[in-house]
């Protein structure tokens, strides 16, 4: 039961940062507390961990299972602390405004691929409450209970690679993952090394490395590297919704499409995902025209 503290520049925003690794507001492997303590299970290459973060002057690092250690020696760069958002430079007032209201905000550096990879697979092509809804599924049926102080903690881990590529495939159409989804994190699984190589990569060859699996496209592995490698570029491309989001903060354009967005985002080499992401945090979006995606009820065929 190891324990760390480290020191964050001023000003820092503990669950701002992390919340990027939560997925959904019922994520079995990540909770928050009303005091701002975050809780994380997590598989690390030493096994599954749990780890406790409390905010304050000092951040309050508690580690629990085989992967504490590795967790722990890797705490400043999972907070933040390899991020240089003073690189940033706004160009709009939207933007300018954002991070002044944001000040906080570090891209966090997991260094693990995988639990990144396996949820954005999750979330292609379907809305985000079904792919929340499949992830939940599969680390309550499949995964562990993370090692910690106690089961009132109720954190789950993800299943190691092996045993999540036996998984069979009636079980995934229980999750609501169709045959596509399943196929294409099956053929991740079988690399899994190869892709947790991407960690220790600069963003162009970690792109074309996760890029390599036939089923993993730009928008998958621009979402799993501003997790695990903390890319500040690595903007999504391919997404319904950002192009329009972007083009009609930045423009008063909401029918921009991908190229409109990079060109609007040009303004910020290499700090694309950044400038977005403060456009998000904005809340500014169009109004919607067109009703919701529907639910896929994969489940039900």
């Amino acid at each position: 039961m190891p324990d760390r503290e480290w020191t964050p520049p001023e000003p820092y925003d503990l669950r701002r940062s992390l919340r990027v690794l939560r997925r959904g507001p019922y994520d079995p492997a990540f909770r928050e507390e009303p005091d701002g303590t975050v809780w994380r299970g997590t598989r690390t290459p030493l096994g599954p961990a749990t780890l406790r973060l409390r905010p304050g002057a000092r951040i309050a690092a508690r580690a629990w299972g085989p992967g504490a250690d590795w967790l722990l020696d890797r705490l400043p760069a999972l907070l933040g602390a390899d991020d240089r958002p003073e690189e940033f430079t706004p160009r709009h007032r939207l933007i300018a405004e954002a991070r002044r209201r944001h000040g906080g905000l570090r891209l966090i550096r997991s260094g693990l691929v995988l639990e990144s990879l396996i949820p954005s697979i999750l979330e292609q092509r379907v809305t985000t409450e079904d792919a929340y809804r499949s992830w939940r599924r599969l680390l309550r049926w499949f995964g562990e209970p993370a090692p910690g102080p106690g089961p009132e903690v109720d954190l789950w881990v993800l299943p190691e690679p092996r045993a999540l590529a036996r998984v069979p495939s009636w079980d995934w159409h229980r999750a609501n993952v169709d045959g596509s989804r399943s196929a294409t994190i099956m053929r991740v699984l079988r690399v899994a090394r190869r892709m947790e190589e991407a960690a220790g990569m600069e963003l162009p060859r970690a792109l074309a490395r996760l890029q390599a699996v036939p089923g993993v496209g730009p928008w998958t592995a621009a979402e799993t590297l501003q997790r695990s490698n903390g890319a500040p570029d690595a903007i999504t491309v391919g997404d319904l919704h950002l192009p329009g989001i972007i083009g009609h903060a930045l423009a008063g354009e909401r029918d921009a499409d991908d190229a409109r967005m990079l060109e609007l985002l040009a303004d910020y080499p290499g700090q694309r995902y950044r400038a977005a992401r403060y456009v998000l945090l904005t809340g500014v979006a169009p109004a919607r025209r067109a009703p919701r995606q529907r639910h896929a009820r994969i489940a039900h065929l």
